[in-house]
């Protein structure tokens, strides 16, 4: 769009959608605006003056420039504008978050005109996006007595930005609205479909509830009815955010039930309500903190007692749930910030202190956790420059210390990593803690949303703290459509000028490098106390701790190399017995989900804590297969515990795949790809050496419980089940109905199947050509009664895979294989009973790009299982996504059906499906 003409055609299309014109972004397009303004009979001049005050972003964004420059000349003289006045060319400055109104605003406040001086000065006590080479600016006029210099760093030393904002409103009135029952995926919020629309934020609105127009209209005259309340969002007897952190998710919640953010910056707004049974999923709350929002652990249904106080369960011996009390949508509720209660009138119903804690309350005063971290830093570098202590504003980082008490693993990695803490004060769980972060991830379909951040947080380069930045390509893999075509070249040029390594060709061409941004995480992380951060909830390492964040928390640690987040609990999980040779690492995965909910009542002890899994003898590739499931288990995160001769074998197959990725030319200026490869074989000294040894807890470490998985128990694989029919609609849809193979009785059809996604590992792409070859030894011939779709993750395996024989043995058995010469340009819609081989990267797990056919049953090795996710449901059945293994699902294929156990165990005869074994050494220091 580079005309204003361009931009009124775009406005009419929007227009028959039911869209405002989309806010401006480019320098191009504005500068031809404020010469329709200057000129005063121009015929477009009155819309281009409400384009120019109304619907332009702010931050670093090449417009933001233009507006800046033009406001500036306003308020010297230099141009007048009689509905601008040099105040409201202020005020507007004031709005634009940062990049170049920041470089207008000193510009004023140092020069020479003192009135003017005094006026920008103002506004600049109310920004919080000053970055070093900013306050080096201050620092040298400060130096050589420029009195509003000092009078600006004074100011920041006390953090006036903060303290001189409105005190957060004591009540909070509310209206419910239950959202759905049983867990709310973000997919019901943002679906994965929509995903091209994000960063489109009035568009990407639309899709709210998937699109259902019922709810979104029922919500809308909930708003009409209650105009002085806010409304919450519920997950009534579930929880509310599960799948994914999913900033465009909040977004939503907000631009339907929030606040304006500034009248001037159209369509972000904050402060948004959210609320379910079982609380908020826990990288999701992080996003709601983001916004300044609000997420309550409701707890309004719990399980009922008998008289002795024992749980009360069903016929299929789940337990009975009682409500405790009514939230049912149009429930006119207060949130009292005080108090920290929930009340119903004036009768009280729940203690939410957890979700008004000081920090959090700092967050909502702030209009987001953003204004609170920058503010922080901005504090402390002024308090630098005039050499004092820096004073007591915020509410201080609660610390947790135990007297005698070791360290979990997570633990060990906060402390090592701390920063602004007590020095020498040892941090236990439940400590707030900034952390400086190791490496940081981000996905492309909320790619475009984390440059936007950048952009209105005004940083142009990364943090040199952060070892590597990466920007992958894989969830717009599937199909190089026009929606791709336009985005993500743009999106790869943004990060690599950013300094991250990108997955695409910067240059904008398309060129086949690596991909699946969990998988290349794990590959890049070299360093078993590392700190990771990645733009999507299945960021869990098998080496370091690694957090799934939104875009925003994403764009946070790129620009600051760090991350603020309390402590979490851990739970413990060991194992005991041996593998049966037929049983995959998926079906162990599977078993400690199902065999934790019943060593504990049906409680879900995982959720929101770190899962130290003390995996010993297995590598990362292999091990990522369980942390990667740890999203499904509603973790925070994950942790291997490893033997030092299995993490050095770890970290020499990243070494080996990083150099892959140096020779494949992906490496930038600051040789990041070579600076990880050194780190890698600095940390194999030392294990090597036993300078330092692998990350093992304390013996005398404390967690909230001990998990302890029977390998004898595993007789058959396992499969997640989404239970579509499921009488309790609470009960479908979620992670945890595990069945074993048998339940099917080997009758179950199957339409579909899909290896790929993050959960499969090279060696399960070794494990499909060896079954392919073994039935057709059995049985002459491999004929597919459904098709089977095969998406590796990444290039750098499928390069392996050729280099070993295998990839050849996959392309003789299919029917249609990737061509980066000539990627697909459409979505399949039909499928044949064949083999597809698709391009590395995330393709039906997604379900943004391809779905299978509506109404099917897929037996899948992926991560979701959510209504839709997948695939649709048709107006005769519903269409389900089955979880299982790599052999389960081509043997699905291969018969159509589910399998029996003996069609099984002679499928995966002679194959070696994991060498997983429980460790034989004390995992503990």
């Amino acid at each position: 769009m580079n005309t204003y003409k361009d931009y009124i055609k775009q406005i009419e299309e929007r227009k028959g959608q039911g869209l405002n014109p989309q806010p401006i972004d480019g320098a191009e397009l504005l500068s031809e605006i404020i010469a329709q303004i200057k000129d005063v009979n121009n015929e477009y001049r009155e819309d281009s003056l409400n384009f120019f005050i109304y619907n332009v972003l702010p931050g670093t964004t090449s417009a933001a420039a233009v507006k800046a420059k033009f406001l500036k000349e306003i308020i010297l003289g230099e141009s007048v504008v009689e509905e601008i006045t040099p105040a409201f060319a202020f005020e507007q400055l004031s709005h634009m978050k940062g990049g170049p109104s920041i470089e207008v605003l000193l510009d004023l406040a140092l020069g020479e005109d003192a009135a003017i001086a005094a006026d920008a000065a103002k506004v600049l006590k109310t920004q919080v996006f000053l970055y070093e080479a900013d306050m080096a600016l201050l620092e040298n006029a400060y130096k050589a007595g420029n009195p509003i210099a000092k009078e600006l760093l004074e100011s920041y030393s006390q953090a006036e930005f903060f303290t001189k904002l409105p005190d957060v409103e004591e009540k909070i009135e509310i209206v419910t609205y239950i959202a759905g029952v049983g867990d709310i995926s973000t997919d019901l919020l943002s679906p994965g479909a929509d995903a091209h629309s994000r960063s489109d934020r009035e568009l990407h609105g639309q899709c709210m509830f998937e699109h259902n127009k019922d709810m979104q209209n029922e919500l809308l005259a909930l708003k009409e009815q209650h105009p002085d309340k806010r409304v919450m969002l519920i997950a009534e007897k579930g929880t509310m955010g599960v799948g994914s952190s999913r900033m465009s998710g909040v977004n939503n919640v907000a631009l339907w039930t929030g606040v304006p953010f500034s009248p001037y910056v159209p369509f972000i707004n904050f402060a948004p309500v959210i609320a379910g049974t079982n609380g908020i999923a826990p990288i999701f709350l992080t996003t709601v903190g983001v916004t300044g929002g609000i997420g309550i652990d409701l707890k309004n249904w719990v399980q009922k007692k008998d008289a002795e106080g024992n749980t009360v369960v069903d016929a299929d011996g789940e337990p009975v749930l009682e409500e405790v009390y009514s939230v049912a949508t149009g429930t006119v509720l207060t949130i009292n910030t005080k108090t920290k209660k929930l009340y119903n009138g004036d009768k009280e119903l729940k203690d939410i202190s957890a979700a008004l804690t000081p920090p959090k309350m700092e967050f909502i005063k702030a209009g987001g956790s953003y204004a609170v971290v920058f503010g922080k830093k901005l504090q402390t570098l002024a308090c630098k420059i005039l050499e004092i202590d820096i004073p007591q504003v915020y509410a201080p980082s609660k610390e947790v210390s135990v007297e005698g008490q070791g360290l979990t693993a997570v633990e060990k990695i906060f402390n090592k990593n701390a920063v602004g803490n007590t020095p020498g004060k040892t941090l236990h769980a439940g400590s707030n803690v900034r952390v400086e972060v190791n490496i940081v991830g981000s996905q492309d379909t909320t790619g475009l949303m984390t440059s936007q951040e950048l952009e209105m947080m005004a940083a142009t380069i990364i943090s040199p703290i952060v070892d590597a930045g990466y920007q992958s390509g894989c969830h717009t893999a599937s199909v190089w459509d026009d929606r791709s075509k336009a985005n993500i070249p743009r999106l790869m040029s943004f990060m690599n000028d950013f300094g991250l390594i990108t997955a695409r060709d910067p240059k904008g061409q398309y060129h086949a490098m690596t991909d699946v941004i969990h998988k290349v995480l794990n590959d890049i992380t070299v360093d078993d106390w590392d700190i990771i951060i990645g733009g999507d909830s299945h960021t869990r390492m098998s080496k370091g701790v690694a957090f799934g964040a939104d875009s925003g928390t994403v764009a946070l640690a790129l620009a600051t190399g760090e991350a603020t987040m309390p402590i979490p609990e851990s739970v413990k999980v060991t194992f005991k017995g041996e593998m049966r040779s037929f049983m995959d690492f998926r079906d162990v995965v599977h078993a400690t989900q199902q065999q934790m909910l019943k060593q504990f009542g049906g409680e879900n002890v995982f959720q929101g804590r770190i899962i130290e899994v003390h995996i010993g003898t297995l590598t990362a590739d292999q091990a990522f297969t369980f942390t990667d499931w740890t999203a499904e288990m509603k973790a925070k995160a994950s942790i291997c515990i490893s033997e030092e001769e299995t993490l050095i074998e770890s970290l020499e197959i990243s070494k080996g795949r990083i150099q892959i990725m140096i020779d494949k030319g992906m490496d930038n200026d600051n040789k990041v790809l070579q600076g990880l490869v050194d780190k890698a074989n600095a940390r194999i000294q030392e294990l090597k050496t036993g300078i330092k040894p692998a990350l093992k807890p304390d013996a005398d470490a404390n967690y909230y419980a001990d998990v302890v998985i029977d390998l004898d128990e595993i007789a058959e694989p396992m499969i997640a089940d989404p239970d579509v029919n499921n009488d309790d609609v609470s009960k479908r849809y979620t992670h945890d109905t595990i069945r074993p193979l048998s339940f099917y009785g080997g009758t179950k059809k199957v339409d579909l199947g899909f290896v790929g996604s993050c959960m499969v590992h090279k060696g399960d792409m070794k494990i499909l050509a060896q079954m392919l070859k073994n039935i057709e030894a059995q049985h002459g011939k491999v004929e597919f009664k459904a098709p089977l779709v095969v998406a590796p993750p990444t290039y750098n395996i499928v390069d392996e895979l050729k280099a070993e024989g295998d990839w050849d043995v996959l392309v003789k058995y299919s029917g249609f294989e990737f061509d980066d010469s000539a990627p697909k340009g459409l979505a399949r819609t039909k499928y044949e009973n064949m083999l597809y081989l698709e391009r590395p990267g995330c393709n039906l797990c997604m379900g943004n790009q391809e779905k299978a056919e509506p109404g099917d049953t897929v037996m899948a090795t992926s991560t979701r299982l959510f209504q839709g996710r997948v695939v649709k449901d048709t107006g005769e059945k519903k269409g389900e996504s089955l979880l299982s293994s790599t052999p389960v699902v081509v043997l699905s294929t291969i018969l159509g059906r589910t399998p029996t156990m003996a069609e099984y165990e002679a499928a995966v005869d002679g194959i070696v499906l994991t060498k997983f074994k429980p460790s034989t050494k004390q995992l503990v220091s």
